[in-house]
């Protein structure tokens, strides 16, 4: 299927693209930043070679990947510049970005024709409070991404939930004694190594950001 070549197109080719965030926002990377990001890429094209004749690699399923990458990619970049423009309050960012989520979604209910199955057949209250809920989710994890973005960097952002993702995977894997491929443990084993390494490199990256500003504040 090609949806499913597209999840394991998407996560690569996003750190590829947010790879090339800092440059596009003035800043710089230490080599050991380089080579981490290398290392996960490295992962994840690991991972999209584990196909079989049940689940080819599709024409699909990459271009549908590289655009969905973009996307993501560019929303972080965004989300990073378009503090500056709301005095860096993640508050005000997240209102504007479900202010604005909510006027688009009008004529999109519109044009897919939903709007008229919905005032066709009105839904009961149970759907209306799952709707609620999930708007309160969805809200929540805008204002958390938003706020993940600016304490760190988009790039850091998407690495570590990759992180997060394979270590989810790996646990659930373990738990439920499923069989998986060398390719896919060596796949998730070098993500985990590559993400922490970059963290380590960040780490650095910071330390002698904090040393530099000292040094000049004295």
């Amino acid at each position: 299927m090609w949806y499913r070549n597209l999840l394991k197109m998407s996560n690569e080719i996003i750190i590829l693209f947010q790879f090339l965030t800092p440059y596009m926002l003035g800043e710089t990377q230490s080599r050991n930043v380089h080579m981490a990001c290398l290392f996960i890429i490295i992962g994840f094209s690991l991972g999209s070679g584990q196909t079989d004749i049940r689940n080819p690699l599709s024409v699909d399923g990459v271009f549908f990947g590289i655009i969905a990458s973009f996307a993501v990619a560019l929303n972080a970049i965004l989300t990073k510049t378009a503090l500056t423009k709301v005095d860096n309050c993640i508050w005000k960012l997240t209102w504007y970005n479900n202010l604005l989520a909510s006027i688009i979604f009008i004529p999109i209910l519109i044009f897919t024709g939903e709007y008229e199955k919905v005032h066709a057949v009105m839904p009961g209250w149970n759907f209306w409070k799952m709707l609620l809920v999930s708007g309160v989710f969805g809200f929540t994890m805008n204002y958390v991404t938003g706020w993940q973005i600016k304490a760190t960097s988009p790039l850091t952002h998407n690495i570590s939930a990759n992180a997060k993702s394979a270590t989810q995977t790996l646990l659930a894997v373990i738990v439920f004694k499923e069989w998986k491929s060398f390719g896919w443990w060596m796949s998730n084993v070098v993500i985990l190594l590559g993400s922490s390494f970059y963290t380590w490199a960040r780490n650095q990256e910071m330390r002698k950001e904090e040393e530099t500003k000292k040094a000049k504040t004295n």
